[in-house]
């Protein structure tokens, strides 16, 4: 693949780094273990450095005020993980789901700077709201004030084991990427600490969203299943699955898109197809095999065509099945916000014969597991 440079046509369209809400630590060893960045990035780099170091003092301050509390256990409702490979309708039916009053989410503040949740973040909540882009970078996908965002960028902002610091630094993606999403490589006691600083950040999250439930969606999720139904015995799993041939496409797309925004380094020799044709078996692999045996109320699988042909009655079927409550008191919220995104325009994709031939050849199984076919006609993705 080769590397697309920024032009007038195609800036950038991220204010800041993602990784300007990380901690001094975090930060450090993530430059001095990952080789050299690029010129161009010199600024996100000052950027990035001077906003970790404005915020010690507050993120002494935040633990002084929570921590105790925190550390004491302090824990709200279970949560309830969207599941599903990146670009199969996780987002949708986050979005969609967040409406209801009775679900807490990752705001974006919590996201942005997640060690200053509770106290910096909202004092300054309007200022840095404004540097939120007015759409999501790998589609077109609207990014408002309370757009419920993916932790993923968060916990690479307070731990070493991420899929995001693949796409931060790209000479090391495959080493990266198997230690963020199947923790392949960390020592025991990595994992260890990766969990704690989840239940940590689960647990402001509580705070911040007044002990509602946590509604929590990472693709990484779906290959960690087991791990976290043992942090959280009682959590709920939705499973939103979408047809293969769409999500090889869009997969193309969206890594394009994601090293161009966020990438430090060259990421031209890295083959984005042969990445997502070998990824795409280990995770749904580990997920069927982590769910095979899940009792009927805790994980549930739908399809993303379902959800867009009949909203209303999937969202009833999710709530009856999980145990969420009363879905009538949240029907008119739902109703309301399917109308206002009917307009919404899907990234269009065609599907050439090569392109069938590869998913048919590496991904036939699960083709055949969901009952999709090849697709008819040109249909965007989400």
């Amino acid at each position: 693949m080769k590397k697309t440079q920024p032009t007038e046509a195609r800036r950038r369209k991220l204010a800041t780094h993602p990784l300007c809400g990380a901690d001094l630590k975090t930060l450090l060893r993530l430059f001095f273990s990952n080789g050299a960045i690029e010129r161009e990035r010199f600024v996100d780099l000052l950027m990035i450095g001077s906003s970790a170091a404005v915020r010690i003092p507050f993120n002494a301050l935040e633990r002084r005020l929570f921590d105790r509390h925190l550390n004491n256990g302090m824990a709200g409702k279970a949560p309830v993980f969207i599941l599903g490979h990146w670009r199969s309708g996780t987002t949708h039916l986050y979005n969609i789901l967040s409406k209801a009053p009775r679900f807490g989410y990752l705001p974006p503040i919590a996201t942005g700077i997640p060690w200053n949740m509770l106290t910096l973040g909202r004092w300054l909540e309007p200022l840095l709201l404004k540097t939120l882009p007015s759409e999501r970078f790998i589609d077109n996908v609207p990014v408002m004030p309370d757009s419920p965002q993916e932790d993923e960028i968060a916990l690479a902002n307070m731990t070493k084991p991420s899929f995001y610091h693949g796409l931060y630094f790209p000479s090391r993606f495959d080493e990266h990427f198997n230690r963020g999403v199947y923790f392949r490589g960390c020592a025991p006691l990595e994992v260890e600490n990766w969990k704690q600083t989840f239940q940590y950040f689960m647990r402001k999250l509580s705070i911040l969203q007044s002990g509602r439930p946590i509604l929590v969606k990472n693709p990484v999720y779906t290959a960690r299943v087991s791990l976290l139904q043992s942090m959280y015995p009682e959590a709920k799993f939705i499973h939103i699955h979408r047809n293969p041939y769409r999500v090889f496409e869009s997969m193309k797309n969206f890594y394009s898109n994601l090293f161009h925004e966020l990438a430090f380094q060259k990421y031209d020799h890295l083959s984005i197809p042969d990445i997502v044709l070998e990824h795409y078996p280990r995770i749904m692999d580990r997920l069927i095999s982590d769910t095979e045996h899940m009792r009927s109320h805790q994980f549930i699988e739908l399809g993303y065509d379902e959800l867009n042909q009949r909203p209303l009655s999937v969202l009833r079927e999710i709530y009856k099945r999980l145990e969420l409550g009363a879905f009538e008191e949240d029907e008119d919220i739902f109703t309301e916000y399917l109308d206002s995104v009917k307009r919404y325009q899907k990234n269009p994709y065609s599907h050439d014969s090569e392109t069938i031939e590869k998913v048919n050849r590496h991904w036939g199984n699960y083709v055949d597991h969901w009952g999709y076919a090849v697709p008819g006609k040109q249909e965007g993705a989400t």
